[in-house]
């Protein structure tokens, strides 16, 4: 792929204002699908969580999943919109591989919730409010498998296979107005906007939210106007593009941060921004033209036959309103300062959709810097190893159960990391791995002098360095220690040792 030509960021929002908009597609959780009784569950065998109705056979009528328009209803409130009165469904025509009916069954005219609005915080402490268009329910289509070529994607396969297990999955897909203003935070506000979103649909409990799986994904739509259009609003806008399906925070805003650069250095010269969707490649940082993009006319929507309109109660909206969570910028702020991080720890925790373990890890007895060292730490690692959920390894009780072997002084980071894996690898309790594995810190001081005395013997000028001053030598014979005892050697005690040796 050629290397694609780029103005730098700085030159590009000196010529042009961004303008973003962002599609947020959400997977619900319901035990079942959109339509359909199949089961709703990620990582079963290639098609087999399928009914006629997943697959458009004929004669096969959809029936509205009514968990499912409960959840869209809170997170529609959450999301601070309006909820329709009477809103329906559409057929959204157009024929793909992954699309066995040749049609989605979406909303148009009467989305279930419009007209709302997220606050975000950026890093600076910067508040920004995103306009929300709407919130739309509609079902998921299938999935491509690209087999052969390198990168797993259409471009070098040598041919794919259609998995219709996430056909009809239900979604809510989040549709935000043009965000006016961001200039040089507008590839930050971009992901924290996501960020925002996955916090709101964890807190709600209707989605796992794991970008990497599909379950929360992002259209970046991204244009440029020429300065001296400030004031126009949405009557002067660029052509825009969609980069479709990014993944994960980082890579959000690293496309918005190039799509900004390309199309800068398009227009710069004179040319014009194609109207596509673009996919985003994040071994190279960079988004390559996918297919022109369709406007609305062009997929023939009309009205969903074997479907009537929904029509929720004012009852039962204001019931689900009365049980929504702690808005999620709110929450933030609140547990930042309850547990003592700076904005850079917390953005971590943030980042690593970690908040809700570290919250309930604390809650258990654990101390907040100890709750963020393990989960973004040594689970993470392991949870990233195995493709698993975090918090379905491991469960604060038995985190607290290490930490208070390591406060005790029984276990040091090192040892508490082979006593974690061992929690998660179901070998038993943390006390119980201690025992069997022999693993606790060696309190007695006997051993110890032994490793010292050995080490020194190899060592023999490091006393006379440390008499000059130079204590920063002692490092050599605690590290030659610490190996001599496997890891279970007190560092700090083997230091005052060696310095008491020093001293005599």
């Amino acid at each position: 792929m050629a290397k694609t030509k780029l103005m730098s960021f700085e030159k590009a929002l000196e010529l042009f204002e961004p303008v973003i908009g962002l599609e947020v597609h959400v997977e619900l959780n319901t035990k079942t699908k959109m339509f359909s009784s199949a089961p709703n569950v990620f990582g079963s065998e290639p098609n087999t969580n399928l009914t006629p109705v997943c697959l458009g056979l004929p004669g096969a009528l959809p029936v509205v999943n009514d968990q499912a328009v409960r959840y869209s209803i809170r997170l529609g409130l959450a999301l601070g919109c309006e909820i329709a009165e009477v809103s329906g469904f559409a057929r959204k025509n157009y024929f793909y591989p992954d699309m066995a009916k040749n049609y989605q069954i979406s909303q148009f005219d009467d989305p279930i919730a419009h007209d709302g609005s997220v606050e975000i915080e950026l890093e600076s402490g910067r508040v920004v409010h995103v306009p929300i268009e709407r919130a739309h329910m509609e079902e998921d289509a299938g999935k491509l498998n690209h087999v052969g070529g390198s990168t797993g994607r259409i471009q070098g396969a040598e041919y794919s296979l259609v998995d219709y297990n996430r056909a009809g999955v239900p979604l809510v897909e989040i549709v935000t107005r043009p965000i006016f203003g961001g200039e040089a935070d507008t590839p930050e506000i971009a992901a924290a906007y996501v960020a925002t979103i996955r916090e709101i649909v964890t807190a709600l409990g209707i989605s796992d939210a794991r970008m990497e799986r599909g379950n929360l994904r992002c259209d970046a739509n991204v244009s440029l106007r020429p300065r001296g259009n400030e004031d126009a609003g949405m009557s002067v806008l660029g052509t825009r593009t969609e980069t479709k399906n990014v993944n994960s925070l980082r890579s959000i805003e690293r496309a918005v941060r190039f799509e900004i650069q390309r199309q800068a250095a398009i227009l710069a010269e004179g040319g014009s921004i194609t109207q596509e969707t673009r996919h985003w490649h994040e071994d190279t940082g960079e988004t390559s033209p996918g297919r022109p993009k369709s406007d609305a006319d062009d997929y023939r929507y009309f009205p969903e036959p074997d479907l009537a309109p929904l029509t929720p109660s004012r009852e039962l909206v204001e019931e689900l309103r009365a049980g929504l969570p702690e808005h999620p910028t709110l929450r933030r702020r609140r547990l930042m300062s309850e547990w003592g991080f700076s904005p850079l720890e917390f953005r971590d925790v943030v980042n690593a959709g970690l908040v809700n373990e570290i919250e309930t890890t604390v809650a258990a007895g654990v101390a907040p810097q100890a709750a963020r060292k393990w989960w973004t730490g040594e689970i993470a690692r392991i949870a990233n190893e195995r493709d698993a959920v975090p918090a379905e390894l491991i469960t604060p009780a038995q985190i607290l159960s290490v930490v208070e072997l390591v406060d005790a002084g029984t276990l040091n980071d090192k040892l508490a990391r082979q006593v974690l894996q061992g929690v998660i690898d179901g070998e038993g309790t943390a006390a119980e791995i201690v025992e069997a594995r022999g693993l606790a810190i060696v309190s007695d001081d006997g051993p110890l002098i032994e490793a010292i005395d050995a080490a020194l013997a190899q060592q023999p000028d490091v006393l006379e360095k440390i008499r000059d001053g130079k204590v920063q030598a002692a490092g050599a014979v605690i590290g030659a220690v610490m190996k001599a005892m496997r890891g279970q050697a007190d560092a700090a005690r083997v230091r005052e040792l060696v310095l008491e040796r020093a001293a005599q």
